[in-house]
């Protein structure tokens, strides 16, 4: 399987709640789109107007085969090409975490979309803290399958570190799921959760 593959095959799990959360029809822009499986998902079950952003030029063209529309560029950069509220949703499925400036892609995806729809691994899930705990190395798991040396990721958050980061940005948490490899959990995320899928607004000025 090809690398661009395998890795959304490890973020499919994800997938299915996005889909669900989008509503029929939307303009939909999905940002570090990949190979654009979830956009394709998109298009075909919630018949979205779809666009994406890829940074990777083989994975822009793998999208470009199925028939979707991506653009090869930095996400945070291609942001900024839109006027405010050009979108229904703005998607960050499993590249929030992969973002230099994290405060800055939020403000700009929550300019352009009226929700913003964010997946991430849960880097307090109990696996990686016992991994840590015990072998004293950077985790290796299913849900972070990288070495410390050549993983994406910028940021190591918790699901309890992004609800905090919401209140202090003024963002609010319209839904949200927290998944394992069984199906959605709820009770102890932040501990017995691989991933933390929220959509998010902008909460009014009087809430912030």
């Amino acid at each position: 399987m090809p690398e661009s593959e395998e890795i959304e095959d490890r973020r499919r799990r994800d997938y299915d709640f996005i889909v669900e959360t989008v509503a029929r029809g939307a303009r939909v822009l999905d940002l570090g789109c990949g190979a654009g499986a979830l956009l394709k998902m998109l298009v075909d079950r919630r018949e979205v107007r779809g666009t994406g952003i890829e940074i990777v030029e083989d994975r822009v063209y793998a999208a470009v085969e199925k028939e979707l529309t991506v653009h090869h560029g930095d996400f945070y950069e291609g942001l900024g090409y839109y006027p405010d509220q050009s979108f229904d949703y703005v998607i960050l499925s499993q590249t929030l975490q992969q973002a230099h400036d994290t405060v800055a892609v939020l403000t700009e995806a929550l300019r352009v979309g009226q929700f913003v729809v964010a997946s991430f691994p849960n880097f307090a899930h109990w696996k990686p803290r016992l991994h840590l705990l015990f072998y004293g190395r950077a985790p290796v798991t299913r849900t972070l399958p990288y070495q410390w040396y050549d993983t994406p990721n910028v940021h190591s958050l918790s699901i309890r570190d992004f609800r905090i980061f919401a209140r202090e940005q003024g963002i609010r948490i319209v839904r949200h799921f927290y998944l394992n490899k069984r199906g959605r959990v709820r009770f102890w995320p932040n501990l017995r959760a691989g991933y933390g899928v929220f959509v998010l607004e902008r909460a009014p000025a009087a809430d912030v």
